[in-house]
């Protein structure tokens, strides 16, 4: 097992709100909260690595209150609320104040009964215990649990990104020279503009290239255009064999590029009455991508469709 301290992305977690990489707007909010000692029930919801489990993790810090945090992906069953959230919710704190449960990937939670639960215990352990629930798709949260709480969207403004990077590469870089990683600054920042704003995966392979000892540009894997190109030409003589090779000589790329990359190229490459359905059809195997069991398939289900229903210039 790999211990938390080990992973850059726990290891280097800010335990306090002031020291969050989020838009103003959101700082603020959230700060106010721990300045007035008072947390409501939060719906924290945003994309993967944003920084919403470590909002949640810091805010109880500063309240220095007693949390427990419930992955929902992986124990989402309502027997978890009739043991481990009863049990905790119920009891007194150990700190004397108000308790929190933080339930993780909230919208994997069973809408048909771990949700219409939830929303009882809100009510009945009010008076003790407080709930922050994050997720990446606030659709799949019953309405019910969005009026318990206080709904809160990790965006990022497009004249914000750029000050967030920023602020970003230079705790990256301050890492980098505490774990004694040489690096090519230009590599770090490719890396983040990458992956931008997942902070959590812009870590984890930082991480995993440092085991090398440096960070340069060798590292980057990026999709290319030549690869494409190739890619559309495989669509346009449906070639499913050849599509099928493409996707797994390149089953490594990062999903999020590759349907970004592919829409914007569809433009130039498919007659004008087929794009609406293109990307209608990228649209939701992208979103579908997240919950998948094997995203290789996914993405190959998604090309055979184009390829079939599909007119090119």
């Amino acid at each position: 097992m790999i211990r938390d301290d080990f992973l850059w992305a726990e290891k280097y977690r800010p335990k306090t709100i002031a020291d969050t990489i989020l838009p103003n707007d959101l700082k603020k909010t959230f700060q106010k909260f721990v300045d007035q000692n008072n947390i409501p029930n939060l719906l924290l919801s945003g994309r993967a690595g944003v920084g919403k489990t470590t909002v949640a993790k810091a805010l109880c810090n500063e309240l220095n209150a007693d949390y427990i945090v419930i992955n929902g992906s992986m124990k989402g069953n309502i027997d978890t609320l009739r043991t481990e959230i009863q049990k905790f919710a119920s009891s007194v704190s150990f700190t004397g104040g108000r308790k929190y449960v933080i339930l993780d990937e909230a919208d994997y939670l069973n809408p048909q009964s771990t949700q219409p639960a939830l929303r009882n215990f809100m009510e009945e352990y009010s008076n003790n215990c407080g709930f922050i629930l994050t997720c990446n798709f606030k659709n799949r949260i019953i309405e019910p649990l969005h009026s318990r709480c206080t709904v809160i969207d990790f965006k990022i403004r497009g004249n914000e990104k750029a000050k967030l990077a920023e602020k970003f590469f230079k705790r990256i870089l301050t890492i980098l020279e505490k774990e004694n990683v040489e690096f090519d600054k230009a590599a770090v920042a490719e890396f983040i503009n990458k992956h931008f704003p997942d902070w959590r995966r812009t870590l984890n392979e930082l991480q995993f290239f440092a085991s090398n000892g440096r960070i340069d540009k060798s590292m980057l894997v990026n999709l290319s255009d030549e690869s494409l190109k190739k890619l559309i030409e495989l669509l346009k003589n449906k070639d499913y064999s050849g599509i099928r090779k493409w996707v797994g000589e390149n089953n490594d790329l990062d999903s999020t590029e590759f349907f970004s990359k592919f829409y914007d190229l569809i433009w130039s490459t498919a007659k004008n009455s087929s794009i609406p359905g293109i990307v209608v059809t990228i649209g939701r195997y992208q979103y579908m991508q997240a919950f998948v069991n094997d995203p290789e398939i996914n993405i190959m289900a998604c090309l055979t469709e184009i390829m079939i229903e599909t007119e090119w210039k």
